[in-house]
């Protein structure tokens, strides 16, 4: 795997039903959004990044990247975001974050790369357990995947069980996967990052 064949996406299209039904990708962390935060983390590492959003698509559209809603509404998961972005990236691979985790590894990129070997799915795994949307997927899956949600399929686990997929070891960075669910998940993390160095 090369260079220039990872495309990163953002996926910030769910329901945020634990964050009061808002857009996630919009909540305010240390006086920024989300999405930016994950973009600050994402941009330096590949060439391309897509977004996927079901709504706010206006303010989305003005960070000025590829924007990709569900291709069937209704918020059906992680794995309809996967598949509706699968279907528009043109690389053949593709590296999927959630947008809620502000503080993901900045060689999150190169180590996935190079912990996939043969298998075609590479989930981060950070000592004590996986991180399952956060993962670097071979992009010819799409049509299976597509199958799979057209047969009912919403557990992001077995889809990838279908696979040859292994976990990539980040136990030296957990605290890079922390994800915000909640607004006290949020405060509590922006309090900890900010006693530490990180903003």
């Amino acid at each position: 795997m090369r260079e220039g064949e990872v495309t990163a996406v953002i996926l910030s299209g769910g329901e945020g039903r634990r964050m009061g039904g808002r857009d996630k990708g919009w909540e305010p962390l240390a006086g920024r959004p989300l999405i930016a935060h994950a973009l600050d983390r994402l941009t330096p590492q590949v060439d391309r990044v897509l977004i996927n959003a079901n709504r706010s698509l206006e303010r989305y559209r003005e960070l000025g990247y590829p924007l990709v809603s569900d291709r069937e509404a209704g918020y059906h998961g992680p794995l309809m975001g996967m598949w509706s972005a699968l279907c528009a990236v043109e690389t053949p691979w593709a590296l999927f974050v959630p947008c809620d985790s502000p503080a993901l590894p900045e060689d999150l990129v190169v180590r996935l790369r190079q912990g996939i070997g043969d298998c075609r799915i590479a989930v981060a795994h950070d000592g004590e357990r996986a991180h399952p949307v956060v993962a670097l997927i071979d992009t010819a899956l799409r049509d299976d995947l597509g199958e799979a949600l057209a047969a009912g399929e919403r557990k992001i686990d077995r889809w990838y069980a279908r696979h040859p997929w292994c976990h990539v070891d980040f136990a030296d960075r957990r605290e890079a996967f922390a994800n915000l669910n909640s607004p006290d998940e949020r405060d509590a993390m922006e309090r900890r990052l900010r006693a530490d160095g990180s903003f």
